[in-house]
């Protein structure tokens, strides 16, 4: 994978020696709340980056890792597409770092990867993604009802967002 290089972020292949500090991160309250885990986090971000159907970036911003953002596809000819999930760490929200990351990797999705259409799906109680998504483009589709169980063991609504590439805000 490449580095990827945003207006504010920049986003390189996740490496074992980033594991404890995203592990850290999603760790924090805000993050743990719409990133469930388990007890060990290390383990379950190490398997993640096993995985040979998801491609994890870590966030970089002023050379400090603030998160990680992953994508992957669907590869069927008739179905092709891309999704992206992200998570931030709570002490650099509202600043556009997140907006940033995601425009920089559907950027990446569409320019250099040809992907035609691209998706996301926060909480659907999860404002502030949704607002950081459709600054780059993406539209709400729909509630998918039930969709997560939380930690509460609860289960709630998320909301499928697309972009096609041509809605890319760049």
């Amino acid at each position: 994978m490449t580095v990827l290089q945003g207006a504010l972020v920049v986003l390189r292949p996740t490496a074992t020696g980033d594991i404890r500090a995203l592990a850290a991160i999603r760790d924090t309250p805000e993050v743990r709340a719409r990133w469930q885990g388990g007890e060990d986090l290390e383990a379950e971000i190490a398997a993640d980056l096993q995985d040979p159907d998801s491609h994890a970036f870590t966030v970089l911003h002023q050379e400090r890792i603030i998160g990680m953002i992953q994508w992957y596809s669907e590869e069927d000819p008739d179905y092709r597409h891309a999704g992206i999930d992200v998570f931030l760490d709570p002490a650099v929200h509202d600043g556009g770092l997140g907006t940033d990351a995601v425009r920089t990797l559907a950027r990446h999705l569409v320019d250099d990867r040809g992907y035609h259409r691209l998706v996301i799906d926060p909480a659907a109680d999860n404002a502030a993604a949704i607002r950081c998504y459709t600054k780059v483009g993406f539209r709400p589709v729909g509630v998918m009802r039930r969709y997560e169980r939380g930690p509460d063991g609860t289960w709630h609504d998320g909301l499928l967002m697309d972009l096609l590439a041509e809605e890319l805000t760049r």
